[in-house]
């Protein structure tokens, strides 16, 4: 709600108020948002500090206007993740409301990379399972992900099995809790393989998420790369001061 006390522009927080009825999925892709006239009343504020909420959402792409009918919350809004927590990615889109699903491209036993084997903690003579799937959210592509597991640890795993969520497979079916994880984030440009996956224009910025999972013994279980939509994801994170 409105906090007039607050030196935050009254214009932003009802951008955020109407950012969090889509996050908590009280308003859903499709649904028409309450009119200016509405929000006026509701806030008891001017209709020009409602129109400039509303339209900063609209070129964000989270809202959309359409002529003689009203605003609604855009298919393409964003999905936010909060940086503290680990989540996998079924984990998450359940926790905002949403259907997780995966399309399962390739699930194969490799000798691993340098790179990897080093990050698995596994030489480069051991196997490891390498699985790339698209994950969806409600159907749509979200991200593509690769992920590499120690053949070791998770012996049984199968295609079938790692197609749901391979987080609740790891520690319901085989034991072995996830303590922590080391994450990077950076910008990158999808290739014209990862367009077409993703269904996005050719050439278009992605978020490139790379994980590393640890056991509570400090072993790894899993390094992840995840190109994640950056049209339809955001990472969002609270700073303490001090």
């Amino acid at each position: 709600m409105i906090d007039r006390k607050s030196p935050v522009p009254m214009y932003y927080q009802i951008e955020r108020y109407i950012e969090q009825l889509i996050e908590s999925r009280n308003l859903k892709a499709g649904d028409q948002i309450p009119s200016e006239r509405e929000f006026t009343d509701q806030f008891h504020v001017s209709r020009m500090t409602v129109r400039q909420a509303i339209m900063d959402l609209v070129n964000s792409g989270i809202l959309i206007r359409i002529k003689g009918k009203g605003t609604f919350v855009s298919n393409q809004a964003k999905i936010e993740k909060s940086l503290f927590g680990l989540n996998g990615f079924s984990e998450d889109m359940i926790g905002r409301g949403m259907n997780p699903g995966s399309k399962m491209l390739s699930f194969k036993r490799i000798r691993p990379s340098v790179k990897i084997a080093e990050h698995l903690g596994v030489s480069e003579v051991d196997e490891v399972f390498e699985i790339k799937r698209t994950r969806l959210a409600d159907g749509k592509p979200m991200a593509i992900e690769t992920c590499y597991l120690p053949t070791k640890l998770v012996p049984n795993l199968t295609e079938e099995l790692a197609s749901p969520s391979l987080y609740r497979y790891i520690e319901r079916e085989c034991g072995l809790m996830i303590d922590h994880a080391d994450q990077s984030i950076e910008a990158a440009i999808v290739t014209a393989e990862e367009a077409k996956i993703l269904e996005v224009p050719k050439s278009s910025p992605i978020l490139l998420i790379e994980r590393r999972s640890y056991l509570e013994n400090g072993q790894p279980i899993e390094q992840t790369k995840s190109l994640f939509r950056a049209d339809r994801y955001k990472l969002m994170i609270t700073l303490p001061r001090g």
